[in-house]
């Protein structure tokens, strides 16, 4: 008897396996044999597809984002050229995190040979397989770019593209022409999705990349329409400066973070090629706020989502000692349909108490200006305080 089989295998190279064969055809009686010689197949057939990654230096204009796919594969996000750059960083050792690294901005301009001053931390992200932490960043003397990594002992290193294993994935130009810049991209389970900036009337674009990852692959492009709970009216040209996948009941959304300071849902079924997608605002954190990144996690069985901004108003309005502070958000909250829009939770009432127990400020997180999810426990994050020094270092999710 001849079976097929036609499943998602979960890896950046491929998104599915078709296979024909007959159990005959295999000389073993026991089932869990056939099994693992399945298995063993299954692997050869993903690895032979690395070929579709290049050998060489990838062409990158700038690095605007970072972040990482589930296998420890880097995202770029290259807003002058218009790509996302895929690199396997064959980081895959997995370590635990023992140290903490005073004085980062410091060490990290000892590495390249400048003065501290000299150094401009650009975006974070964590490598999920290893642990080891990934930094763009920008030296303002040559405007040159430049990845760093720090691994669990704290030991600081170069990440050197000049001869590694990559492949570029095109975002197209839309109506209006191309994106100036990409804001933030994340891995969702079957896509990747991506958020820019362009000079059009609607200028926040969303771009979601179906897999497998290529230079061809299917990318469809569409403009934000976000209502903007503070303003208390609908923008399009607001840039949405930070993202995350959210799955919820079968459905898929792609949720969204605004300065000033919407937290929007937009469902992925709505995507299609240069619609004008209108999201639902479902949470209010507070004017005069910039988020920088957020990601979702679970403790003591419930589910959450952390997200840390930047206090543009700190100065004559504080929310605490730093202007970076950090809110826990209950993925309930996300869940809502009915009270949205003009009718959204918000983090604070009309008197500047606390409006919900569902949002709530995180007093170890003040003077986080990055983080990401380092393990099911903990995030890793760079934290700056009153003088402007960086510590890398991690956290016990709240």
């Amino acid at each position: 008897m001849a079976f097929l089989l036609d499943f998602p295998i979960h890896t950046y190279y491929k998104q599915r396996v078709n296979i024909t064969f007959t159990f005959s055809e295999i000389p073993m009686n026991s089932f869990l044999m056939k099994t693992v010689a399945l298995g063993l197949f299954l692997i050869a057939c993903t690895f032979s597809n690395a070929a579709s990654f290049e050998q060489g230096k990838p062409k990158i204009q700038s690095i605007d984002v970072i972040s990482f796919q589930p296998e420890g594969i880097l995202l770029i996000g290259d807003g002058k050229a218009g790509q996302v750059v895929l690199i396997d960083t064959k980081d895959r050792e997995p370590q635990k995190w023992t140290a903490s690294v005073d004085d980062l901005k410091g060490k990290i301009a000892e590495r390249l040979g400048v003065a501290a001053k000299e150094i401009e931390l650009i975006h974070f992200a964590v490598n999920p397989v290893s642990g080891k932490a990934y930094l763009a960043i920008r030296k303002q003397d040559t405007k040159s770019q430049h990845l760093i990594t720090v691994d669990g002992q704290g030991k600081i290193s170069e990440f050197s593209l000049d001869n590694v294993a990559f492949k570029s994935v095109a975002l197209p130009k839309g109506t209006g022409g191309a994106i100036s810049k990409i804001t933030d991209l994340a891995w969702m389970s079957d896509r990747l999705l991506v958020s820019g900036v362009a000079a059009d009337e609607f200028a926040c674009k969303l771009y979601s990349v179906q897999q497998p990852l290529e230079k061809q692959s299917e990318v469809i492009l569409t403009s934000a329409e976000t209502f903007h709970v503070a303003h208390g009216k609908w923008e399009t040209k607001a840039p949405m400066t930070v993202l995350m996948p959210f799955e919820e009941n079968g459905k898929k959304f792609l949720v969204g973070a605004f300065s000033c300071t919407p937290l929007v849902k937009y469902p992925l079924e709505a995507f299609t090629e240069n619609a004008k997608v209108k999201g639902q605002s479902i949470l209010e954190l507070g004017s005069g706020n910039k988020p920088i990144h957020m990601f979702t996690y679970q403790k003591d069985g419930k589910s959450y989502v952390l997200i840390n901004t930047f206090r543009f108003h700190h100065k004559n309005k504080p929310f605490g000692p730093s202007p970076y502070w950090t809110a826990r958000i209950e993925t309930g909250v996300i869940s809502e349909n009915k009270n949205i829009n003009e009718k959204a939770l918000k983090r604070l009432d009309s008197k500047g108490e606390a409006g919900s127990e569902k949002v709530k400020m995180i007093p170890e997180f003040h003077g986080v200006s990055h983080m990401d999810k380092l393990d099911a426990a903990h995030a890793l994050v760079i934290s700056e305080d009153d003088k402007g020094a960086l510590t890398l270092k991690a956290l016990t999710l709240p």
